[in-house]
């Protein structure tokens, strides 16, 4: 029983610092260049893309789990990661692969996002 309380305790430190680090490197990146939120965002899902396809991401997620998936760069190792697989089938499956992977994600999003927009009135940022 402590021994598997003190491997799920591991497993929460490990998550953590290696979200955490992904989380870092996202704020240097938007404290000390003039890349948009955006811009950031689509670099950070590029990289765990290209992360993936390289093999280097995979070995990440499997030492931190939720701490290298959660973070956007986990979104494009999962794009990235399905089309791998799907590739295995064939071309259709490599190129429907990525979305069937990231469909439960994707439509979690819309529906929240959905529900948000009903439940909160939207106002424009004051500068």
């Amino acid at each position: 029983m402590a021994m598997e309380v003190l491997n799920i305790f591991l497993a929460f430190i490990k998550a953590f610092v290696v979200g955490g680090a992904i989380c870092v490197i996202a704020q240097i990146v938007i404290n000390f260049t003039d890349l948009t939120a955006g811009k950031i965002l689509v670099y950070f899902m590029l990289a765990g893309v290209v992360l993936t396809a390289i093999g280097v991401y995979q070995p990440l997620v499997d030492f931190a789990g939720a701490g290298a998936t959660v973070p956007i760069s986990g979104f494009g190792y999962l794009l990235a990661n399905g089309a791998i697989k799907g590739a295995e089938k064939g071309f259709f499956y490599a190129v429907t692969g990525s979305l069937a992977a990231a469909s439960a994600g994707i439509t979690a999003a819309v529906v929240f996002s959905f529900i948000m927009a009903l439940i909160f009135k939207a106002k424009t940022k004051k500068n």
